[in-house]
This record gives C-alpha cells, sequence and structure tokens, in this order.
C-alpha cells in the first residue's frame, strides 16, 4: 500500500509559477515509478510528467520547457515546477505512483488531487 498526498495548488495569474508537491508513503519500496497527471473538467485525465525509478523523465509534447518533474528520495517526495503558466494550464494535478504487487502485477496509486486555477 501506498499513500500519497498532494499540496501547492492555487490561484497563478497567468505567467506565473507553481510548484506541487507529492509526499509518499507506506511500502514506498515497491514503487517503480511516479508521475504527475491533471484533469480539466469534461476531459480525460491526462499525462503531465513522468519519472522512472532509474531517473528517466518524459513529459507530455506540449508542455516540454515549461514544466519539470523531479524527486527527493531522501524526502519521499515527487515535485513538479510550473512556469509560464497558462489557462489553459487550469486543472486539478494529481500524483500517481506505479507500485510493484507480488512478483509481476502493477498497481496505480493516486493522490487526492490539488487544484491548480490560471487566472486574471
Amino acid at each position: 500500500q501506498v499513500q500519497l498526498v498532494e499540496s501547492g495548488g492555487g490561484l497563478v495569474q497567468p505567467g506565473g509559477s507553481l510548484r506541487l508537491s507529492c509526499e509518499a508513503s507506506g511500502n514506498i519500496g515497491s514503487i517503480l515509478a511516479m508521475g504527475w497527471y491533471r484533469q480539466a473538467p469534461g476531459k480525460e485525465r491526462e499525462l503531465v510528467a513522468h519519472i522512472t525509478s532509474g531517473g528517466r523523465t518524459s513529459y507530455a509534447d506540449s508542455l516540454k520547457g515549461r514544466f519539470t518533474i523531479s524527486r527527493d528520495n531522501a524526502k519521499n517526495t515527487l515535485y513538479l515546477q510550473m512556469n509560464s503558466l497558462k489557462p489553459e494550464d487550469t486543472a486539478v494535478y494529481y500524483c500517481k505512483a506505479v507500485g510493484a504487487v507480488g512478483f509481476s502485477r502493477e498497481y496505480d496509486y493516486w493522490g487526492q488531487g490539488t487544484q491548480v486555477t490560471v487566472s486574471s
């Protein structure tokens, strides 16, 4: 079992920056990869950024250059630095962990989400 708690969301003006945090607890050793997703009202949840256990990162093409995913293993925390925010970035942002269950199964763990609103 893995628990994820996001924080750092809020209201920001276009062009501003925000840093989201996701603290993991529980069976942290089972985590294979982590990522950030977002979901706007009426839209499908979409990948924002992803990081593997080996530190390899990937981003949605439209967000590359503005968003940066990172982790602090000592604090068991995942971060998402968001710069040059646009109104279309408004969404609930979710932290996800992919955990190993048993020998070959994987399970997705999700945080509760944190609201990011980009508006003037």
